[in-house]
């Protein structure tokens, strides 16, 4: 047998079966990332172009999930197939052992993981900036995108900016509000005016920079700050009620928003190996400085752990030029004093008047609750500090992961096929989606605790694919010594003897 037309017709097979899979299973996750954007895309006014670039910019981001899938599923099918037709056994009678079958395949999915990686540091992060980009670059040409129902959303135009929260959006492109509550800020940035109405309305013209936002039936409160504090005690804000109320919002600026505008570069998923590495090394280095610096703040606070002074030179060697009958003296009334001066808290305590005492242990609990205060908040921030320092260290280890589970998952799938010999869409589907999910959860189990810092980032990184090297080890030595599943006979095979055995004994009973 001419073993370069096999590898030919071996490589032919799996690469049908790659793309086809890969195509399939894109679409799937195409439409799943559809239902979830759907409320930025639909009922927006936007056209089939900019809703067709958000769907190119976002597909890229799905290799991540696809392309595993994609070879664990094309392995099975491939080599099911081979078995159920005998291929296998026409090879091994011809002398030719499963690894030098999978001799091709081999090689291709090594150069498939090479592509893979750079895949993962060059085109996905700029998938990722480009999709947020664009979705943040469509709030602001359409301005109802930009408020999300439930939640307070940033409505910015090139004036004062605002806070919009809205319990209800419908109409026409959404232009009709329910219950609105606003939150205008100063140049400043600070909130200093609350308008709370029942209803509202979004008015544009294609012809006019100003877009209207029309309030109906609600109040209006502002905080006043006059320059006396007489005056800010006697007027602290202003209230009205409004039956009709308008807002003109300048777009002129927006209106020439560029859809394909790159903003910074905000999250770990925007950011290549090169930019990551650097990033942990300044994130950690000022993560360290700040927990030093709360560190020594909260001792000074609390009066413990003096910094030591250094000693003077000068001093010492003054003292050490004195006589020792100068010296001893000096110790013995220096010991002398301190005995005398020395007592207990509990002595100090009781000397002191009732009032007194009770005044030490107020300010002691004062003081105690605002350090503890101090160090709550400081905790909230310093969690937040290290799960961002964290999740970059994970998105370093899951672009090198990601391009070895493509190895792995293939030497699970390839085996795994050999050995149930089932060929299609069927059995080989269920195998690989139960596999992938496997996969998949562990992954993003072990993502979450990393970035809680539970576990070490590079551990949750590549702990489902160090869980599925051993499997594949064991499927491709079992597989290798044509051997079932589990036990000498194949498993798959077993079950279904029995159940056929099961029906043979109801009919003869019959």
């Amino acid at each position: 047998m001419d073993l370069k037309i096999l590898d030919r017709y071996i490589l032919s097979r799996f690469l049908y079966n790659f793309f086809s899979s890969f195509l399939i299973l894109m679409v799937i996750f195409i439409f799943q990332g559809i239902w979830l954007f759907i409320d930025d895309l639909a009922g927006k006014g936007l056209g089939l172009v900019i809703i067709g670039k958000f769907l190119f910019y976002y597909m890229p981001s799905l290799v991540d999930k696809v392309l595993p899938l994609t070879v664990l599923l094309s392995s099975i099918l491939t080599f099911g197939t081979f078995a159920e037709n005998y291929e296998f056994a026409a090879m091994k009678a011809s002398g030719i052992s499963l690894q030098r079958a999978m001799r091709s395949l081999i090689i291709f999915v090594i150069l498939l993981g090479g592509v893979t990686f750079f895949f993962a540091n060059n085109v996905i992060p700029k998938s990722e900036q480009k999709t947020f980009n664009l979705r943040r670059n469509i709030a602001k040409v359409k301005p109802a995108a930009a408020i999300t129902e439930g939640v307070f959303s940033d409505f910015e135009g090139t004036g004062e900016g605002m806070n919009i929260k809205v319990d209800r959006k419908y109409g026409e492109q959404d232009r009709f509000l329910e219950n609105v509550i606003i939150h205008k800020k100063t140049k400043q940035g600070v909130n200093n005016t609350v308008i709370k109405a029942k209803g509202g309305e979004l008015i544009s013209s294609e012809d006019s920079d100003i877009i209207q936002l029309v309030l109906k039936d609600g109040n209006y409160y502002e905080e006043l700050k006059p320059k006396a504090n007489k005056d800010r005690r006697k007027h602290p804000f202003a209230k009205s009620k409004f039956e009709t109320y308008t807002i003109n919002i300048d777009v002129s600026e927006l209106n020439n928003q560029d859809l394909e505008e790159d903003g910074n570069i905000t999250t770990n998923k925007m950011k290549n190996v090169t930019r990551l590495i650097k990033d942990i090394d300044s994130l950690g280095e000022d993560n360290l400085k700040k927990v030093e610096a709360f560190s020594k703040n909260i001792s000074s606070r609390m009066g413990a752990f003096p910094l030591l002074t250094k000693k003077d030179s000068l001093r010492i060697e003054t003292k050490a030029k004195q006589p020792e009958k100068d010296i001893d003296s000096k110790e013995e009334a220096d010991t002398t004093k301190k005995k005398d001066s020395i007592q207990s808290v509990e002595e100090l305590f009781a000397g002191l008047e009732t009032w007194q005492q009770l005044q030490i242990i107020n300010s002691s609990k004062t003081t105690v609750t605002g350090i503890l205060n101090t160090v709550k908040s400081k905790k909230d921030e310093l969690q937040k500090r290290f799960k961002f320092y964290n999740s970059h260290i994970l998105s370093l280890h899951q672009k090198y992961a990601l391009a070895f589970s493509c190895i792995i998952l293939f030497f699970v799938g390839a085996p795994l096929g050999a050995i149930i010999r089932k060929g299609g869409l069927g059995l080989p589907m269920v195998v690989a989606i139960v596999l992938f999910l496997t996969y998949y959860f562990i992954g993003v189990f072990a993502g979450n605790y990393a970035k809680e810092g539970n576990i070490h980032p590079a551990f949750g990184a590549w702990l489902s694919t160090l869980i599925m090297l051993p499997l594949g080890i064991f499927l491709t030595q079992r597989a290798t010594a044509d051997r079932g599943l589990m036990g000498d006979g194949n498993f798959v095979e077993r079950i279904t003897t029995f159940f056929k055995f099961k029906k043979k004994e109801k009919k003869a009973e019959k």
